[in-house]
């Protein structure tokens, strides 16, 4: 990023009695911040600029601006605030190129207004700047009591360093794995409400091992023979995936001088039904290697790890930490289940470390529908996609990056129905 932009500028919109609560927490990334969180793991933060090689600073004095302390009594909270979203986004998009980040502070005064059964201001306050090209950041009042500094500094720059336009870390090269892979996740929405609505929006999100080309194209079903039936399962049809493969496709070559992939791997949380499969390996028959991988993150199977006892009558006992992570033990030639969460060694300087120190982790269940690769080497793309998730400080997350970041964005476009439909940059939505 320093390539381009020696600072990350930041407009701030928000209520002016915290006008001081914000200044001195932006002003903490900028700084030295000493872990007191997960000291085992998480390491001291040493400033915005000695981390990504960029100034954080704030933008010019008209990009500052100014929220309402709270809302009006007796209107539609949800409306008033999605006014005053409008209203501020408008104002920046006439200064975008004075500022970089634009971070918008929810009052807890607004409680009421910004998330109800059918609004969320987040998902809207994403949906109207990606158009803008306008990167947000939303910050509330738990933000300013979080008393773990150093770990704050870490999720809340890290996400400006995104948004701005930078790329924090990129999947290294795996064995086995050409470097032109592309992968991609798929999950389903509604827009509106899924009892009436009309449309089922597929949301597909392609990533490739450069990590810069982590893009979404959302696109709305059409193909639809029984409405009822996809309510309850949501699929696409061959011509309606065929469409969206083509799309994500698209999207990759556009970022790669045109070029095909070599693999080409997608995930999704329902199985993939014959007409999926078709549409896929349509679109994608100049690609040499396509995998077609359904993913189940919540299952009922558990592991315990076992060691030598040392009961010399017994040959194992139970080991103090879960089942390491990475473990994948083959249910058949073509199902698996794989310890994504689990029991890591080496990253922490208390010996092995457990993410979250409680409970038993659940392996997840994955199913390759189409392909010819090894469950290990499947296995293996899933781990590293784990670890691929920019808007977490975390080691890990449970599941890959292509399923997380795919429902998240399908549940924000669900509710922000009149989203252009377009290629956006993920660090949009984010």
């Amino acid at each position: 990023m320093g390539r381009f932009t020696p600072k990350v500028r930041v407009a701030i919109v928000g209520p002016s009695s915290a006008r001081d609560q914000r200044r001195i927490l932006l002003q903490s990334l900028r700084s030295e911040q000493k872990t007191q969180d997960r000291s085992g793991y998480v390491p001291d933060f040493p400033g915005f600029e000695a981390v990504f090689g960029a100034e954080f600073v704030p933008a010019a004095a008209p990009t500052q601006l100014t929220l309402p302390e709270s809302l009006s009594d007796g209107a539609d909270p949800a409306e008033e605030v999605a006014q005053a979203l409008r209203a501020a986004l408008a104002t920046l998009a006439a200064m975008r190129d004075q500022f970089d980040l634009a971070v918008f502070h929810l009052p807890d005064a607004w409680s009421h207004g910004t998330r109800t059964n059918e609004f969320d201001a987040h998902h809207l306050l994403k949906g109207l700047a990606a158009p803008l090209g306008i990167p947000t950041q939303v910050l509330n009042d738990r933000t300013f009591a979080v008393e773990q500094a150093a770990a704050r500094a870490w999720r809340l720059g890290i996400a400006a360093y995104v948004k701005a336009g930078g790329v924090p870390w990129k999947l290294a090269p795996l064995d086995g794995v050409p470097a032109e892979s592309a992968y991609v996740g798929l999950a389903y929405g509604f827009r509106g409400n899924p009892r009436n609505a009309e449309f089922v929006t597929c949301c597909s999100q392609v990533f490739d091992a450069d990590g810069g080309g982590m893009q979404f194209v959302a696109y709305d079903a059409r193909d639809i023979d029984d409405l009822d039936a996809v309510r309850r399962n949501p699929y696409l049809s061959r011509d309606d995936m065929r469409a969206v493969m083509a799309q994500s496709l698209e999207l990759y070559q556009r970022r790669n001088g045109g070029r095909l992939p070599l693999r080409m791997v997608l995930h999704k949380t329902t199985a993939f039904t014959d007409g999926e499969l078709e549409g896929a390996l349509d679109a994608l028959a100049a690609v040499p290697e396509v995998e077609c991988i359904n993913i189940t993150p919540h299952v009922s199977w558990r592991g315990v790890w076992l060691r030598a006892s040392k009961d010399p009558s017994q040959k194992s006992e139970p080991d103090g930490y879960p089942v390491r992570r990475g473990t994948m033990v083959p249910m058949s030639g073509t199902q698996g289940l794989l310890w994504i969460a689990g029991s890591v060694g080496g990253v922490s300087t208390r010996g092995n470390y457990f993410q979250g120190g409680k409970s038993i982790p659940a392996p997840v269940l994955f199913e390759r529908q189409a392909g010819s690769g090894s469950l290990d080497l499947a296995a293996v793309e899933m781990l590293a996609l784990s670890k691929m998730d920019w808007n977490n400080d975390a080691l890990y997350d449970p599941a890959p990056v292509t399923i997380r970041y795919s429902q998240r964005l399908a549940n924000t476009i669900a509710q922000v129905p009149d989203l252009p439909r377009a290629a956006y940059p993920y660090r949009m939505f984010m």
